[in-house]
Protein backbone atom coordinates (compact mmCIF):
# COMPACT_ATOMS: atom_id res chain seq x y z
CA UNK A 1 0.00 0.00 0.00
CA UNK A 2 1.43 3.36 -1.02
CA UNK A 3 1.54 6.35 1.28
CA UNK A 4 1.22 8.63 -1.72
CA UNK A 5 -2.14 9.44 -3.21
CA UNK A 6 -1.30 12.10 -5.77
CA UNK A 7 -4.33 13.77 -7.33
CA UNK A 8 -4.38 14.25 -11.08
CA UNK A 9 -3.84 18.02 -10.85
CA UNK A 10 -0.90 18.09 -8.43
CA UNK A 11 1.83 19.15 -10.89
CA UNK A 12 0.55 20.09 -14.32
CA UNK A 13 -1.51 18.70 -17.15
CA UNK A 14 1.65 17.80 -19.11
CA UNK A 15 2.89 15.63 -16.25
CA UNK A 16 -0.45 13.80 -15.90
CA UNK A 17 0.70 10.67 -17.74
CA UNK A 18 3.92 10.56 -15.69
CA UNK A 19 1.97 11.02 -12.47
CA UNK A 20 -0.28 8.05 -13.08
CA UNK A 21 2.76 5.89 -13.80
CA UNK A 22 3.50 3.46 -10.92
CA UNK A 23 7.21 3.80 -11.67
CA UNK A 24 6.94 7.54 -11.01
CA UNK A 25 5.17 6.90 -7.70
CA UNK A 26 7.88 4.40 -6.78
CA UNK A 27 10.55 7.03 -7.55
CA UNK A 28 8.74 9.53 -5.31
CA UNK A 29 8.72 6.97 -2.52
CA UNK A 30 12.44 6.34 -3.06
CA UNK A 31 13.12 10.08 -2.76
CA UNK A 32 10.97 10.31 0.38
CA UNK A 33 12.80 7.36 1.95
CA UNK A 34 16.15 8.94 1.04
CA UNK A 35 15.03 12.22 2.63
CA UNK A 36 14.19 10.40 5.86
CA UNK A 37 17.56 8.63 5.86
CA UNK A 38 19.36 11.95 5.35
CA UNK A 39 17.46 13.55 8.24
CA UNK A 40 18.39 10.72 10.60
CA UNK A 41 21.99 10.85 9.38
CA UNK A 42 22.16 14.56 10.25
CA UNK A 43 20.60 13.88 13.65
CA UNK A 44 23.08 11.06 14.28
CA UNK A 45 25.98 13.31 13.35
CA UNK A 46 24.60 16.03 15.63
CA UNK A 47 24.43 13.60 18.54
CA UNK A 48 27.96 12.31 17.85
CA UNK A 49 29.44 15.81 17.73
CA UNK A 50 27.39 18.50 19.45
CA UNK A 51 25.51 16.09 21.72
CA UNK A 52 28.66 14.32 22.89
CA UNK A 53 30.38 17.64 23.62
CA UNK A 54 27.31 18.93 25.47
CA UNK A 55 26.95 15.81 27.58
CA UNK A 56 30.66 15.82 28.36
CA UNK A 57 30.54 19.45 29.42
CA UNK A 58 27.45 18.81 31.56
CA UNK A 59 28.93 15.75 33.31
CA UNK A 60 29.19 17.47 36.72
CA UNK A 61 25.57 18.72 36.79
CA UNK A 62 24.44 15.32 35.50
CA UNK A 63 26.28 13.63 38.39
CA UNK A 64 24.52 16.00 40.82
CA UNK A 65 21.18 15.13 39.28
CA UNK A 66 21.95 11.40 39.49
CA UNK A 67 22.87 11.70 43.16
CA UNK A 68 19.85 13.64 44.26
CA UNK A 69 17.40 14.91 41.68
CA UNK A 70 16.37 18.49 42.38
CA UNK A 71 15.15 21.20 40.09
CA UNK A 72 17.97 23.40 41.41
CA UNK A 73 20.52 20.96 39.99
CA UNK A 74 18.75 20.98 36.64
CA UNK A 75 18.63 24.79 36.68
CA UNK A 76 22.31 24.98 37.62
CA UNK A 77 23.29 22.62 34.85
CA UNK A 78 21.33 24.34 32.13
CA UNK A 79 21.24 28.00 33.14
CA UNK A 80 24.86 28.43 34.15
CA UNK A 81 26.35 26.50 31.23
CA UNK A 82 24.44 27.93 28.25
CA UNK A 83 26.55 26.60 25.37
CA UNK A 84 26.27 22.90 26.31
CA UNK A 85 22.62 23.42 27.24
CA UNK A 86 21.95 24.94 23.81
CA UNK A 87 23.74 22.04 22.11
CA UNK A 88 21.74 19.49 24.04
CA UNK A 89 18.48 21.34 23.29
CA UNK A 90 19.43 21.47 19.60
CA UNK A 91 19.96 17.70 19.45
CA UNK A 92 16.78 16.89 21.37
CA UNK A 93 14.76 19.45 19.38
CA UNK A 94 15.91 18.13 16.00
CA UNK A 95 15.14 14.57 17.03
CA UNK A 96 11.73 15.47 18.47
CA UNK A 97 10.81 17.48 15.37
CA UNK A 98 11.77 14.66 13.05
CA UNK A 99 9.87 12.11 15.12
CA UNK A 100 6.79 14.34 15.17
CA UNK A 101 6.93 14.88 11.41
CA UNK A 102 7.35 11.19 10.68
CA UNK A 103 4.54 10.31 13.06
CA UNK A 104 2.27 12.81 11.32
CA UNK A 105 3.15 11.29 7.94
CA UNK A 106 2.50 7.75 9.19
CA UNK A 107 -0.83 8.60 10.81
CA UNK A 108 -2.40 11.08 8.39
CA UNK A 109 -0.29 10.59 5.28
CA UNK A 110 2.11 12.93 3.59
CA UNK A 111 0.66 16.43 3.10
CA UNK A 112 -0.29 17.48 -0.43
CA UNK A 113 2.31 20.25 -0.52
CA UNK A 114 5.11 17.81 0.37
CA UNK A 115 3.87 15.32 -2.24
CA UNK A 116 4.02 18.03 -4.89
CA UNK A 117 7.51 19.09 -3.79
CA UNK A 118 8.75 15.49 -3.98
CA UNK A 119 7.15 15.01 -7.42
CA UNK A 120 8.80 18.19 -8.69
CA UNK A 121 12.17 17.05 -7.35
CA UNK A 122 11.79 13.69 -9.10
CA UNK A 123 10.92 15.52 -12.34
CA UNK A 124 14.01 17.68 -11.90
CA UNK A 125 16.19 14.61 -11.30
CA UNK A 126 14.72 12.97 -14.42
CA UNK A 127 15.35 16.08 -16.51
CA UNK A 128 18.97 16.38 -15.41
CA UNK A 129 19.58 12.72 -16.10
CA UNK A 130 22.42 10.56 -14.88
CA UNK A 131 24.57 13.59 -14.02
CA UNK A 132 22.34 14.29 -10.98
CA UNK A 133 23.89 12.97 -7.74
CA UNK A 134 20.62 11.29 -6.67
CA UNK A 135 19.97 9.62 -10.04
CA UNK A 136 21.13 6.14 -9.00
CA UNK A 137 19.37 6.27 -5.64
CA UNK A 138 16.00 7.60 -6.83
CA UNK A 139 15.49 6.68 -10.48
CA UNK A 140 17.16 3.28 -10.80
Amino acid sequence: MSRFNLPEHSISASDLEIELDPIFKNQIENLYRLTIYRRWLVIGMLWLTVGAYSLWDLRYPISLIQEDFTWAAVKYGLAFQPIPAFGLCLCVGMMAGTLAGQSRNLIWGIPQQEQQRLAQQVCHIRQQGSSHPLWKLVIQ
